[in-house]
């Protein structure tokens, strides 16, 4: 097992939320990830479709995992979500971070969440700070 896969395991280890949210993850390696998870009836809105807040936690999660892959603890700094499309009870999303510009002390990350036809239901952008400390593995 690669460094990559022990820092996402260690880090979905202590992740209450993505756990709670059922995440799967599909893919990782350093400056990507891909995650899946199927929208329950409690996450969602008043309106009966899912809070926005569920779509941008599934990317959030994926922006971390992606960005912590090299071995630099990294946090968000900014995010940014838009909503194009609704999404339903028993919709399979799909969380795909890549980066799109790595420093020494910033990444950029695109992470567009699709559901299972291949609609997009959230278009997220990510920066992280990557500070100076390593992760323990």
């Amino acid at each position: 097992m690669g460094q990559t896969h022990k820092i996402v395991d260690k880090m979905m280890e202590t992740d209450a939320f993505s756990q709670w949210l059922g995440i799967e993850v599909i893919e990782s390696k350093e400056g990507y990830c891909q995650l899946k998870m199927t929208v329950r009836p409690e996450m969602c809105n008043g309106f009966g479709i899912i809070h926005g807040g569920v779509t941008f936690s599934l990317a959030d999660s994926a922006l971390a995992f992606a960005s912590n892959a090299y071995g630099r603890l990294s946090v968000a700094l900014e995010c940014s979500i838009s909503y194009p499309n609704p999404v339903n009870v028993g919709d399979t999303l799909f969380a795909e971070a890549t980066e799109v510009n790595l420093s020494n002390k910033i990444g950029i990350y695109n992470i567009p969440v699709t559901n299972q036809n291949g609609a997009l239901v959230g278009a997220f952008k990510g920066t992280v700070y990557r500070t100076g400390k390593e992760w323990e593995i």
